[in-house]
């Protein structure tokens, strides 16, 4: 009796085997086709160098862990920020902390044409930007809230709104002075996040709060590098403003730390499907 058990479960473990090959196979398989997907991308674009990583580096240095390609477009460099130099002088060291602190928050930088404090509100920044978005590729763009006491953050928000709609008409050119190669449409943006500036407060309300406490010491030893976040520069105390900021929306929304976005009124639904979700 003993060895007609035995022999059963010999052939149960020699069907089994097979099997479990099989299983082993397709479960390698779809890890490779998980690996094969293109990475989400997150494109933010700020009026100056620095704005996003101060406002939203925090959510960026963790989506840029978790795998999503990470690519920052500052318009222009804020090189007028400085007293004590020149622009040309202060916009060399704007490229140079803005290339570190992006490296070190997981992503990559482009630098748009423009200067500081003249960034245009017309056609060809628009098109500037659909045709940035048009080669990222991004499925998420931050950028700056509608209303601001910067003129410059006012007018970002602008171009980027209207440069997603051209970067998805098939129709529509993008190449302009600063950007002679044409790209084809892109029509993958799947939302866009506005940041939280405290120059762009006016209107501003909390409505996406992302948990950021893994991220939080990756941030601020990060953004330190540039020189007016440290302080040393202007006497608006940037980083304390920030991190006593993330603390707030943490404690708002039941995080340690916390940043976060508005959105557009069109978008702001909650879907139950009875009043018990």
């Amino acid at each position: 009796m003993k060895k007609e058990i035995y022999s059963y479960v010999f052939v149960f473990i020699l069907l089994l085997v097979p099997f479990n090959l099989l299983l082993a196979k397709t479960n390698h398989e779809r890890k490779g086709d998980k690996m094969n997907e293109p990475r989400k991308t997150i494109l933010a674009i700020g009026a100056h160098a620095g704005d996003m990583e101060i406002s939203c580096g925090a959510v960026l240095a963790k989506q840029a862990k978790l795998g999503y390609r990470i690519v920052f477009l500052h318009l222009t460099l804020g090189e007028g920020g400085n007293p004590r130099m020149s622009a040309k002088e202060y916009g060399e060291q704007k490229r140079r902390e803005a290339m570190e602190v992006d490296s070190l928050l997981g992503g990559e930088a482009i630098f748009g044409p423009y200067k500081d404090g003249e960034l245009p509100n017309d056609q060809t920044a628009r098109r500037y930007v659909a045709n940035v978005i048009r080669t990222v590729k991004p499925t998420i763009i931050i950028t700056h809230w509608k209303n601001s006491i910067h003129p410059d953050h006012a007018n970002t928000f602008a171009i980027t709104s209207d440069a997603v709609l051209l970067a998805s008409l098939p129709s529509v050119e993008t190449v302009t002075p600063y950007s002679p190669k044409e790209e084809s449409a892109w029509r993958g943006v799947r939302r866009i996040l506005y940041a939280e500036n405290w120059e762009d407060a006016e209107g501003f309300k909390p409505y996406i709060y992302v948990d950021v406490t893994d991220a939080y010491e990756t941030w601020e030893k990060a953004v330190a590098r540039y020189e007016f976040i440290g302080g040393k520069i202007s006497s608006f105390p940037y980083l304390n403003y920030y991190k006593a900021l993330a603390v707030v929306r943490g404690a708002e929304s039941g995080y340690k730390y916390a940043v976060a976005f508005d959105i557009d009124n069109f978008e702001k639904k909650i879907r139950w499907e009875s009043l018990e979700p």
